[in-house]
């Protein structure tokens, strides 16, 4: 009795927590969490699925329950879910000799039990020859959008583990499962569906490792054999042991079983063996979204590395070369290679991660900028710039996510600039650290917003959990729109006014004397929409993602923080950023350049 008590405990640790319609099974051979089986029609519950083991349905006998069921007990003969009467014809059937709650299956030659829907609609009720049709399909069967959250974690003490000497550590990742779109398995996520994905990683990391650790997204083929890394970010080594806010993004196309994991790497064995070790902070909402595309909505994924050169630079302008795309008719390279150019009208959202190298104090001072162009009829025009502070005789990453409305011919470009007296080198390999990942959606199907931090209202001072206030700078679209009470350059909410599903992208650019910067989104519904975001009586927002930065960079000028994250929207959802400084002032937001949020959303 002990060492099966001992077993059930060894799979559930395994298990991790498993949904409420989940029991901890073995039928692959390692522990996983798996969906209670649904006893279908003509069978009956004998044993409720439990936390270590799957529910027990039996098939019913009608022979012996139901009296007189073919006309003579001797003819009828008990199949799983139904019964058959020997003898019996079409027009027998065609009679109901089956009898309420059974129907005749001609390919079977038997009587069957009627579908009961499990309380969805019913398209189409049972009759003597044709089966219950339910109007209610099974998840990914018809949805042309879906999003995904959950947590991605270092297992074994909560929140940190004694980094001794790591080359490789694979985060754990947790979360409901979804049977029609992805599973938790083992630390991993798999796929259930085809499709495009795009993931999203919100992580606060401190770690004492000399030069970096990079964060690593990646993805394995069905049978495991082969892998490839899909997106990485290198977190510098920092005096003091601050805690960095890293966000890693990164798009694929997927099939059922692909799996997609993440991991933290070391540049070398040396690191701090301190009891703090390499340590995540725990925040609130989930660290990890995943955003989901059928093909049915004609989506195209593209990745592209860029081509790094051996020299330095002050303004970089990154060349690159497509290592994966879905459909290169639609999105594609210019000839030089320096845009991403489109052949239709759509929405896109893009990351692009860059690693580099720089020496010189200006580097710390100044801090670098990443920027993005649109070329629109042979005009250039700004997309989106964040900031990122600089590192001295040090490795770091700078990245840049956005999404825009694009039309034929227009082209994407970035460009990255450095202080004159930094000597920066750019770095690239097959890990991921200087890829652009990108998405198009149709237009008929997809829309985008951009927004600026507003001029005045900002927080300031002793900041706790205080909103921020932006004005939009894109074209107005009947799906979501900025909306609150006070001035048109000064709203709080986003609101959505259809259903699908909503990526959303943030860039902070500030000053600040805080042990802790939080920065969280949160998430409201209104019934119509018609309240501008107003929360129900007694309702709280709850918080859909966080990301958690620690003290400025010593000699730093400014510091940065950014969040990026997907999730599910209906009409009247409300969604709004606050900021909370623990222990210190914010002094300044920039609302000029390096701060802005934009919004891809997608038809659900």
């Amino acid at each position: 009795m002990e060492a099966s008590v001992m077993e059930v405990g060894r799979s559930l640790l395994a298990c991790g927590s498993c949904g409420p319609e989940e029991y901890c099974g073995f039928s692959s051979g390692q522990p996983r969490c798996e969906k209670c089986t649904i006893c279908p029609a003509g069978f009956f519950l004998v044993a409720q699925c439990s936390v270590h083991a799957d529910r027990i349905c039996q098939d019913r006998d009608e022979c012996l329950e139901i009296a007189d069921l073919c006309g003579d007990t001797q003819k009828c003969l008990n199949t799983p879910g139904g019964f058959r009467c020997q003898g019996m014809t079409e027009r027998d059937a065609n009679s109901g000799m089956c009898g309420h709650g059974y129907f005749y299956n001609s390919d079977m030659d038997e009587c069957q039990a009627c579908n009961e829907c499990d309380g969805e609609p019913v398209a189409s009720p049972c009759t003597f020859t044709t089966d219950t049709v339910c109007s209610g399909p099974a998840a990914g069967d018809s949805a042309l959008s879906m999003s995904w959250a959950g947590d991605a974690s270092l297992l074994g003490t909560k929140g940190h583990i004694l980094a001794h000497a790591f080359p490789s550590v694979q985060l754990h990742i947790q979360g409901r499962s979804d049977a029609g779109l992805v599973s938790a398995e083992s630390g991993h996520l798999v796929l259930r569906q085809h499709g495009l994905v795009w993931l999203d990683e919100n992580l606060s990391v401190s770690h004492g490792c000399r030069s970096f650790i990079q964060v690593c997204l990646r993805m394995n083929n069905t049978d495991g054999s082969e892998g490839r890394d899909l997106s990485g970010i290198r977190v510098e080594q920092r005096e003091g042991r601050s805690l960095q806010s890293v966000t890693v993004s990164g798009v694929a196309e997927v099939g059922p079983g692909h799996i997609m994991s993440l991991f933290l790497r070391s540049a070398s064995h040396h690191c701090n063996q301190s009891s703090e070790g390499l340590q995540l902070y725990d925040p609130v909402g989930s660290t990890l979204s995943l955003f989901w595309l059928s093909h049915d909505t004609g989506a195209v994924a593209m990745t592209a590395q860029a081509m790094v050169s051996a020299h330095y630079h002050t303004n970089y302008r990154p060349v690159f070369r497509t290592t994966s795309t879905s459909d290169p008719y639609v999105v594609g390279l210019t000839h030089d290679g320096r845009g991403i150019r489109f052949a239709e009208s759509g929405t896109m959202r893009f990351v692009f991660q860059q690693a580099l190298y720089s020496m010189g104090q200006a580097c710390v001072t100044e801090g670098f900028q990443i920027l993005s162009y649109l070329n629109h009829n042979g005009t250039n025009s700004e997309l989106f710039r964040a900031f990122k502070s600089g590192v001295h005789y040090r490795d770091t990453s700078i990245s840049l996510s956005g999404a825009a409305k694009v039309d034929p011919g227009d082209t994407v470009g970035f460009e990255i600039i450095s202080p004159a007296q930094c000597n920066v080198r750019f770095f690239g390999d097959e890990t991921g650290i200087s890829i652009l990942s990108l998405v198009w959606i149709p237009a008929a199907i997809s829309s985008s917003l951009s927004a600026a931090v507003a001029h005045t209202g900002l927080p300031s001072g002793a900041v706790r959990n205080k909103p921020l206030f932006f004005y939009q700078t894109s074209p107005h679209v009947s799906q979501m729109g900025l909306q609150g009470k006070g001035s048109a350059d000064q709203k709080r909410d986003f609101v959505f006014r259809e259903s699908g599903t909503a990526s959303v992208a943030l860039d902070l650019k500030l000053i600040h004397s805080c042990n802790l910067v939080k920065v969280t989104l949160l998430r409201r519904s209104d019934s119509d929409g018609s309240g501008g975001g107003r929360e129900a009586e007694g309702a709280r927002p709850t918080p859909v993602a966080q990301q958690v930065a620690g003290q400025m960079p010593e000699g730093s000028q400014w510091a940065s923080v950014s969040l990026r994250a997907s999730f599910q929207v209906h009409n009247g959802t409300a969604v709004f950023f606050t900021l909370d400084c623990v222990r210190g002032r914010v002094n300044q937001i920039s609302h000029q350049t390096g701060s802005g949020v934009s919004v891809l959303w997608v038809a659900a």
